[in-house]
């Protein structure tokens, strides 16, 4: 638009007074612009018409920088959204998911999948939304230019384009493995640190902080050398884009040059600079799109690493047809219960009734199933024969919320959370009052260790209650258990860490 308009402005290109008809053509548009130029040098000067020029100029940028600046805006909180929801999703799956499927994964690879998965997909996924719906509309545009000008020499560029596109996609499959292999050592790391935040007081009582330290460095290092192998992969895309670019870019200089030279082009010399000038403005998109293509191949492996949980089938399912039970009145029965782990028996064909009101007390040796039956009546596994009954209804087509919430458990293990003495004992019954709260704590001889603490029920405790003794735990555990008041009470050696007088 700027060249033909100072030639007009200076002299150097004749004045159009009278254009072909405008049509789908370059020799139509181009004189029919060439007029309209003409036309206000003639009716208001040559310094009105540079204003005019420089008006149009300031107009279509900003224009263009304002719906860049839209896009952006509404796309933000579609792509926060997606994350959120995908997030959200997740987590409800991972709550949803039986015991079982946690056995054999690591807390901190689970917990990379929530974090660095999450915010990897934000960020090389959604993050090429924009690119993905921009650049190809601007690589469009200008190869409609191009087929304007010329439909001939545009129809070779269009035949070298699946050559390159080929190249990219060869390393951005690549990537993609890379990717994975980067985010499952990630995934590793975190789990590591994990277990040694667990266990550091282990840790230190061994003397083993060098040993564990070394492990670690070995594995950070060998995520460094993965990183590194990517990212060279990842910083290959916008170089290769732009050198397989001008590769085409100069071949379509050379096979137009030559029509144009031999007389075989309908193009004139300035035409075909102004067609080189127009193809040249097709890699900047080119690049950007090859970058997003890059990009979405890395943020794939993470969704992969995402959707494999939530894809994951729960084998603890209710029946369709599940029916509430609300109350417990006549007994708990095991019929021919039998049940493994890894194909080994751990309980095999028992038959057990306990009734309503009994005190039922199971010895035996450490892995001899004692905890299991404790599980299989809540449900967190399923007997693999036979039948567990509460009040004659198989446990398998009751509702599980509501057979769970006629049971309470203590395990030997106390399981607290981060947040104050009053909340975690809250947890067993949300509805309670304050003064619930404290008679469930003297019940459990717990109420005076908690006056002496230093905000008294306000007091957090720490990461699974970090900042109290084994006993003070388990005592918190019996009180959240008492103020749930379950009609079905399960004390898993609740009671290990508690002195005499506890």
């Amino acid at each position: 638009m700027i060249i033909p308009f100072l030639g007009l402005l200076f002299g150097s290109q004749e004045k159009v007074y009278n254009p072909l008809p405008l049509g789908f053509n370059a020799s139509s548009i181009k004189e029919s612009f060439y007029a309209l130029i003409t036309s206000i040098i003639d009716n208001k000067g040559e310094v009105e018409a540079l204003v005019f020029i420089c008006i149009l100029i300031l107009v279509m940028f900003f224009f263009r920088n304002l719906f860049r600046y839209l896009a952006l805006y509404f796309l933000s909180p579609i792509r926060n959204g997606v994350v959120c929801d995908l997030r959200n999703d997740l987590n409800k799956k991972i709550l949803s998911l039986p015991i079982s499927f946690f056995t054999d994964k690591r807390k901190g690879d689970i917990s990379a999948r929530m974090t660095t998965d999450l915010v990897e997909i934000e960020w090389s996924l959604m993050s090429s939304i924009e690119m993905i719906f921009k650049d190809p509309l601007n690589i469009i545009i200008f190869l409609g230019t191009l087929i304007i000008i010329s439909p001939q020499l545009t129809l070779f560029v269009v035949i070298l384009f699946p050559i390159t596109g080929f190249l990219i996609a060869r390393i951005g499959k690549s990537l993609k493995k890379s990717s994975e292999e980067g985010q499952n050592k990630m995934g590793e790391l975190l789990a590591m640190v994990d277990e040694n935040l667990y266990g550091l007081k282990i840790i230190k009582s061994f003397n083993a902080e060098k040993e564990i330290h070394n492990k670690f460095e070995s594995e950070s290092f060998n995520y460094k050398n993965i990183m590194n192998h990517l990212l060279r992969k990842k910083d290959l895309s916008s170089p290769m884009s732009e050198f397989l670019s001008t590769i085409v870019m100069v071949v379509v200089m050379w096979f137009g040059g030559k029509l144009v030279l031999s007389g075989n082009s309908n193009l004139s010399p300035e035409e075909f600079i102004g067609y080189i000038a127009i193809f040249s403005q097709i890699i900047p998109p080119a690049k950007s799109f090859t970058s997003a293509f890059y990009y979405i191949q890395k943020g794939s492996a993470s969704a992969g690493r995402v959707y494999e949980i939530l894809d994951t089938e729960n084998n603890v399912k209710e029946a369709i047809e599940a029916k509430e039970i609300m109350k417990f009145e006549d007994k708990i029965t095991f019929e021919n219960v039998t049940f493994s782990y890894d194909n080994i028996n751990v309980l095999d064909n028992i038959n057990l009734n306990i009734k309503k009101g009994e005190t039922i007390a199971l010895v035996g040796q450490s892995g001899s199933g004692k905890s299991t039956l404790a599980d299989l009546i809540s449900r967190f596994y399923d007997v693999k024969k036979g039948r567990i009954g509460i009040d004659g209804k198989n446990i398998k087509h009751l509702k599980l919320a509501s057979l769970r919430k006629l049971i309470g458990i203590v395990n030997q293990d106390s399981i607290l959370f981060n947040s104050s003495i009053y909340n975690n004992i809250l947890a067993g019954n949300p509805l309670a009052t304050k003064q619930e709260v404290e008679d469930a704590a003297k019940v459990s001889n717990a109420h005076d260790f908690i006056m002496q603490t230093e905000y008294t029920y306000n007091t957090n405790i720490g990461d699974c209650g970090i900042k109290l003794s084994g006993g003070q735990k388990q005592r918190l555990s019996i009180a959240r258990a008492i103020l749930k008041n379950p009609p079905i009470l399960i004390l898993d050696e609740a009671t290990s860490s508690l002195d005499i007088k506890s």
